[in-house]
């Protein structure tokens, strides 16, 4: 029998519970088939890679290139419209699937950031909802995304790092985040504990985990209070949000 509550109360009302890359487990990485299904699992959020097409729209991918291993192609170097079905853009999950969904975005190249805000926000208009305040943009260098905050006051920003490479230590990175109004940190699982949840949740930042493959691991960072928690394993998330929420 699960618990009733977690340990620590996440600061969101309800976790978000990505698919990593779509729900890698079930289907092909990063594809509408991977997000279709991540969906009709029951994730309330996907997840994905962002690289910018020679026509400069965002494209869906892990690495940035395509192909079979003796003719990889770069996606930099190829437009939209020549990418293969199962290589979506940003436009084209949207077109599939629509938006009814959080939806965190691992900015993998800095020049990908406008046409991945300028894709969101024409969603937002076409659909009439808010669907910028659904999207967490992610990236591993705090100074980056501290230049995005200076340009959009209402996009969500997330700095993805390890424990190890916080400088300073935990409490003044949280207070870093909390003064650049960053508005989440994205850790891997195994750095995660009660208490450090407890520490960004005081500065207001929301707390993310990845790499929540294993049923164990996504209960246990569920229990530590994390707002949003990322798997390969749409079924075990399910499961492990059962337990711990009832």
């Amino acid at each position: 029998m699960g618990l009733v509550s977690p340990w620590i109360s996440p600061q969101l009302d309800k976790p978000i519970l990505f698919a990593h890359r779509g729900g890698a487990a079930h289907a092909p990485e990063n594809t509408l088939e991977a997000f279709r299904t991540g969906l009709k699992l029951g994730s309330n959020g996907l997840e994905s890679d962002v690289w910018l097409s020679k026509d400069n729209q965002a494209v869906l991918i892990h690495d940035g290139s395509f192909g079979s291993r003796l003719r990889r192609r770069k996606v930099a170097e190829t437009v939209a419209a020549d990418l293969p079905a199962t290589v979506p853009t940003l436009t084209d999950l949207y077109d599939a699937l629509g938006a009814d969904y959080e939806l965190a975005l691992d900015i993998k190249t800095p020049d990908a950031i406008d046409p991945t805000v300028d894709a969101v926000r024409a969603m937002s208009e076409a659909t009439g909802h808010d669907l910028v305040a659904r999207t967490w943009l992610c990236h591993p260098d705090l100074e980056l995304v501290t230049s995005w905050r200076r340009r959009w006051s209402d996009v969500r920003l997330v700095h993805s790092t390890r424990l190890a490479k916080v400088e300073g230590g935990p409490e003044r990175h949280a207070s870093v985040l909390f003064d650049r109004q960053i508005d989440a940190v994205n850790f891997r699982a195994p750095d995660w504990s009660g208490g450090l949840t407890t520490l960004y949740h005081r500065f207001g930042v929301y707390c993310l985990g990845w790499d929540a493959h294993l049923e164990r691991v996504a209960s246990e960072l569920l229990n530590m209070g994390c707002d949003a928690i990322f798997g390969d394993h749409v079924d075990r998330m399910l499961n492990a949000h059962e337990r711990v929420y009832g």
